[in-house]
């Protein structure tokens, strides 16, 4: 038996065996009253000292039975209540008022305690007790209405109906009380989940909260990585104190993070002044349009270390601090690393090196992306070539590009044009248009011109 239907075994056993008490007596008193020669009459006399005796015992009999066993054996004497009720009311001849106070008490202990199959229940002894006295004795009922009769099963009944308001009113504010406590450990869990948050990967902090097992397991996924730093970093930490060194660096990796997760990063670690951070797992919009993301956020933060660049300087931090920032697009090993007990949620590859090596290898101020980042954003991002550098862990020069701006946010700066059409896709940029190609693009553009202008409807 689990603890709640013990506590509803003990709710009813005590509610019964006061309802019992209160309503076997009150109905004994009835009869006394109601029968002013019943001293007299032995045989009248006894089932009532029978029924005093069985109303006294009731509860320690209870007792005897273990407790997976006494509801129902509960449940048997309540029967046998409501039948001794019937009886007693049959005895009074189902005068009208007592008749019905006890009624109306059988009703609300049976509401109280077991619900509608109690009162069924209930209901019935009580009809089979009145039919078989009033039969048995050849009584009639009666229409005399008699106020002292009346009055124990009235205080019967309101001392039953008090008693179950106060406990009802108690359990009550306890439920309450436990429902305030429920909901500040539902606040308590919420700021240790926050506090969390903190230290933990997406992936793993949903693990957690949804209760499945965080296991050991890795997929190879199509991911692109970004790494920064800023420069000058490790001279100025030298210079300043701890604590404003500590708020300068806490601000930066806010703000930069703020950046990251408007444009649906997973931000891995934070190294110093140093980030981490990849697209595409655990949730992706395409590698194309993860690796326009990443290119997009590094734009960002490129343009907002302008506005944290001035406001160090009101600051009073004059040393010139820069953002270097490196990114690639590959295929990695995503995952849960480490051990059963310590699990780090983080990638792993070739990629994720040349993406570090990447940003040691830019200038300051400067997004140095790879080959195959720079052929996914090519059409959309304006990129300067960098030549092949050679960088450390690889042993043949990579090609590089620099990330500048978004082809839309320099057509003028550039003189970069674009548009874009059903049966029509054009774009020029100038700026890398070698001098002895420019007759031939003419010459393509006019042909396509006098073409069009032939084949134009009118």
């Amino acid at each position: 038996m689990n603890a709640a239907s013990s506590k509803d075994t003990a709710r009813l056993v005590r509610y019964q065996g006061l309802f019992r008490f209160l309503n076997g007596f009150a109905a004994i008193a009835a009869i006394a009253l109601s029968h002013e020669n019943l001293s007299k009459n032995l045989a009248e006399v006894l089932p009532m000292l029978l029924a005093a005796l069985y109303i006294a015992s009731a509860n320690g009999l209870l007792q005897w039975f273990d407790a997976s066993r006494q509801a129902s054996v509960c449940r048997l004497f309540a029967f046998v209540d409501a039948l001794l009720l019937g009886c007693a009311l049959g005895y009074l001849q189902l005068s009208l008022i007592p008749s019905l106070i006890f009624f109306l008490a059988l009703q609300f202990n049976a509401l109280t305690n077991d619900h509608w199959q109690k009162l069924v229940a209930d209901n019935l002894a009580l009809i089979v007790g009145v039919a078989a006295t009033m039969f048995s004795l050849q009584l009639r009922w009666t229409t005399d209405v008699s106020l002292d009769v009346s009055l124990a099963p009235l205080v019967a009944l309101g001392i039953y109906a008090c008693i179950v308001g106060r406990n009802s009113l108690r359990q009550m504010h306890e439920q309450n009380e436990k429902i305030r406590q429920f909901e500040k450990q539902q606040i308590q869990l919420k700021l240790r989940n926050y506090r969390l948050s903190k230290y933990l990967s997406p992936t793993l902090l949903k693990a957690i909260q949804s209760g499945k097992d965080v296991k050991l397991e890795t997929h190879r996924r199509k991911l692109t990585i970004f790494f920064s730093d800023i420069k000058g970093f490790s001279e100025l930490a030298e210079e300043m104190e701890g604590e404003p060194l500590t708020n300068l660096l806490n601000n930066y990796l806010t703000e930069m993070s703020q950046i990251a997760l408007k444009h649906g990063a997973t931000i891995d670690k934070f190294i110093g002044d140093a980030v981490m951070i990849f697209f595409g797992d655990p949730s992706t919009k395409g590698v194309k349009e993860d690796c326009l993301a990443a290119v997009s956020m590094a734009i960002d933060m490129k343009k907002h270390m302008k506005e944290l660049q001035q406001r160090w300087a009101n600051q009073g931090i004059r040393k010139p601090l820069e953002i270097r920032m490196g990114i690639n697009t590959g295929y990695c090993a995503v995952g849960n690393f480490g051990t059963e007990d310590r699990l780090d949620y983080t990638l792993l590859g070739t990629e994720v090196n040349l993406a570090s090596r990447l940003e040691s290898a830019a200038q300051p101020g400067e997004i140095l992306i790879s080959h195959e980042t720079y052929s996914l954003i090519k059409e959309l991002v304006l990129c300067e070539e960098r030549g092949e550098i050679q960088v450390k862990g690889f042993q043949h020069p990579v090609k590089a590009y620099a990330a500048i701006d978004l082809r839309k946010n320099l057509k003028g700066a550039h003189r970069y044009f674009e548009h874009i059409t059903d049966g029509f896709s054009f774009y020029m940029d100038t700026d890398r248009i070698r001098n002895y190609d420019q007759d031939k693009i003419l010459r393509s553009l006019l042909e396509a011109a006098e073409h069009l202008q032939k084949t134009k409807k009118p």
